[in-house]
């Protein structure tokens, strides 16, 4: 079984999809999952998401396993036999490997049904534009499903191989794409006085929002915030004509989600002063939203007690990670746990070119999947 599941996993990585766009993603995920038999198989859930149902038709918990299965705009400069095959899109965060690992999980609930309970087995799409679990949770095909229980996984490279990470409240931080507009009118480059220019509130604003960055009450935050510059455009190359549009986009990042409220509010306070000082019009915008992870403890406990039981290394992080994941929505609505397992030690970065998700740790994943399902499903 593990080495269908590692070239299931090479196959989803030789044909990598953006975002919305997981179509043939889908269709392999189908073909493995439909010998299985489960008791539901839903199609085009929140897009091209693919949710398998086993249904003991008993009493007790019910409970959703999560993947994601969406690449990313990298071009891979891998060479081996299972390197991308479309052009400046790869798993480059390592979905093909969870994706695989969750129909590791679906094969062995078909050989053990559950005795009580329902398991929902979620491949969600669009993960990386942080639009796919509010798809899913917003669908109709979905919505008939409360689950009691979310639980998620992502390859951490820099960690141990086959250890897990996990922590109590923020795993991983909530992030918001500010677009940033100031608007004028263009003028000739000599009369430039007769019309107010964007470039001197572009200018003000470059230097002095960065500095809203903080951590800890001293810095009006209850925790780390932080905000980082990502874009900026002035004007057109034309020496006759002054600019009439500026375009600055920042990160904002936040442990927690009330400090993000309290981030974007001081940063459009600050656009707002700057656009009237320089007499301008100025329009906000936002992309790429994420709240922030919150594991439940109940949900932490359960990996923990598995991954123990597994005689598996347990690390609790002391910080949230800085990256972000569109669980956190399921999080919001259940006890819910993400966790990671260590890619290991000389895996190159999440996102690098040259990175590939190690096959190693696909059992890793598919043990602790099935020991949780086990202690779910049959109290053992």
């Amino acid at each position: 079984m593990v080495e269908s599941l590692i070239e299931l996993r090479h196959d989803l990585h030789r044909c990598p999809e953006l975002s919305g766009m997981e179509k043939q993603t889908a269709r392999r995920i189908i073909r493995f999952l439909k010998p299985l038999k489960p008791d539901l198989l839903f199609e085009k859930i929140g897009g091209y998401g693919i949710m398998a149902v086993f249904d003991s038709g008993q009493s007790g918990p019910e409970v959703l396993f999560r993947a994601d299965m969406d690449a990313l705009p990298i071009a891979e400069t891998n060479r081996f036999d299972h390197r991308s095959q479309f052009p400046g899109i790869a798993h480059k965060c390592g979905h093909d490997g969870h994706s695989a690992i969750l129909a590791g999980l679906a094969a062995f609930i078909a050989s053990n049904p559950p005795q009580k309970g329902k398991f929902l087995l979620l491949f969600q799409p669009a993960e990386e534009s942080g639009k796919g679990a509010v798809s899913v949770l917003s669908d109709q095909a979905f919505r008939q499903f409360h689950p009691e229980y979310c639980f998620a996984l992502h390859n951490l490279p820099g960690y141990d191989q086959h250890t897990v990470i996990i922590r109590n409240g923020t795993f991983a931080a909530a992030s918001r794409g500010m677009i940033i507009r100031l608007k004028s009118r263009p003028a000739q480059s000599g009369v430039h006085y007769k019309n107010s220019s964007p470039a001197t509130a572009m200018a003000q604003l470059m230097a002095n929002l960065p500095k809203l960055s903080g951590s800890g009450p001293f810095s009006g935050y209850n925790d780390f915030v932080l905000l980082s510059l990502v874009y900026g455009s002035l004007g057109t190359p034309a020496f006759g004509t002054t600019p009439g549009e500026a375009v600055i986009m920042v990160s904002l990042r936040a442990y927690l989600d009330a400090d993000m409220e309290k981030l974007i509010a001081k940063a459009t306070a600050m656009v707002k002063e700057h656009a009237g000082i320089s007499q301008i019009d100025y329009e906000i915008s936002y992309s790429d939203e994420f709240p922030a992870v919150i594991n439940h403890p109940d949900a932490v406990n359960l990996i923990t007690d598995v991954a123990f039981a597994l005689r598996l290394r347990v690390i609790e992080a002391g910080l949230p990670f800085r990256w972000s994941e569109d669980f956190a929505h399921f999080a919001l609505q259940s006890k819910a746990a993400l966790f990671g397992i260590g890619a290991g030690t000389s895996v190159l970065p999440l996102h690098d070119p040259d990175y590939d998700f190690p096959d190693g740790i696909i059992p890793t994943g598919i043990s602790i999947w099935n020991q949780l399902y086990l202690k779910l499903a049959f109290n053992k």
